[in-house]
């Protein structure tokens, strides 16, 4: 089983642990000079409303140890499982006690599309299945499943990518992803495990009108003990540009830029997107080296739309797919995978909860047991 990140080097020694001191505020560290004016042009801040970039210095207070990779996953493919029922209960009892004739079919097309496969997909997966149930004259529904099983490992394996996190220093991550798709929480999540692997971590807080957002991605840093940038009212693209500037200043493994949650018919927040990476390109040439999309895993047929307008907005490097712990139907990214298979877009992490350990790496194996078995 491949780990949470790919390294190119071991991971260094854990720091030693926090310090009795209280939380502090302080400014953030600032922009080359030379940068600073081509700043101005790219992203200026709102003079009228917007208070300076400001640093919030990680808790001191955080107890729990960085986490470990979990040696035993099978308590989180249960709740995987358990996430994926309603898709895998429709298919599974499909194979028992039945005969291989056209009803089985018949029945099989309805649960794939009840488990939001798609008409296309699910018509791709048939006639494959029908082929290799004639070439390899199958004759028990026990082989039939199995080879169904195949075939969506299959199609789900080029989906597979570890984030390599030594590729670069600052590694700079965007994270996008609509309203309440769970993307602060995710970047959270990500900081922990970053942490675990011995990289410092800074957190940029993009939703500069939310305070909310704000407050959100200021606790997930005091709890991961990491700085956060964040501004009242001024231009993402600002803080974007500050907190990679910081990263490299201060010899930071990781710089997260969390974006403001946008729907992507909503064309000005779209420009804005596109404005916030170009500005993170200004800041350190070939940044950012990841743009992750969070979705949820509950959107079913409709991530594959957002997926669609993220990448033609800001070229998408990766997936974070959550929230498959409640009503989602997995066949919606059996249908990613089918509909981009020209230009596959890894699905990096998947998420079945709201603990630290309930973001695992994808495994295409993993997840198509997690449908039929």
């Amino acid at each position: 089983m491949f780990g949470f990140f790919r390294r190119n080097k071991p991971a260094p020694a854990q720091p030693p642990g926090p310090s009795s001191e209280t939380p502090s505020v302080s400014t953030s560290v600032p922009p080359a000079a030379e940068t600073a004016n081509e700043l101005a042009t790219l992203a200026p801040a709102d003079a009228a409303g917007a208070e300076s970039t400001l640093a919030v210095q990680a808790s001191d207070t955080v107890t729990e140890p960085a986490p470990e990779a979990p040696s035993d996953r099978r308590p989180w493919l249960a709740r995987l499982k358990q996430g994926l029922s309603r898709t895998r209960g429709n298919i599974a009892v499909l194979f028992t006690g039945v005969k291989i004739d056209e009803a089985l079919y018949e029945d099989l097309e309805t649960a794939l599309l009840s488990g939001d496969t798609g008409f296309e997909t699910t018509q791709w997966l048939l006639t494959a299945l029908r082929e290799k149930v004639r070439k390899d004259k199958l004759t028990d529904t026990s082989q039939v499943k199995a080879a169904l099983r195949g075939l969506l490992v299959g199609l789900l394996a080029p989906l597979e990518r570890q984030i390599d996190i030594d590729q670069a220093s600052p590694l700079v991550m965007m994270i996008a992803g609509v309203n309440g798709a769970g993307k602060t929480t995710s970047i959270g999540k990500l900081a922990r495990h970053l942490h675990g692997e011995g990289k410092s971590v800074l957190l940029a807080a993009g939703d500069t009108f939310r305070a909310a957002a704000r407050e959100q991605l200021a606790q997930w840093g005091s709890r991961n003990q990491v700085d956060v940038i964040a501004q009242e009212g001024g231009d993402p693209g600002a803080v974007a540009f500050d907190a990679v500037a910081a990263g490299r200043a201060r010899g930071t493994g990781v710089v997260m830029v969390d974006t403001a949650g946008r729907l992507p018919t909503q064309t000005h927040l779209m420009d804005e997107l596109k404005k916030i990476r170009r500005v993170i390109g200004k800041a350190m040439d070939g940044a950012p080296h990841e743009v992750l999309l969070v979705l949820d895993g509950n959107t079913g047929q409709n991530m594959l739309a957002q997926v669609k307008a993220f990448d033609d907005a800001v070229q998408l490097t990766g997936l974070i797919v959550t929230k498959l712990d409640g009503t989602a139907r997995g066949g919606a990214l059996v249908a990613l995978a089918h509909t981009r298979r020209d230009r596959p877009i890894p699905i990096c992490f998947i998420g079945v909860g709201e603990g630290i350990d309930d973001l695992q790496a994808f495994s295409a194996d993993e997840f198509a047991g997690a449908l039929i078995d």
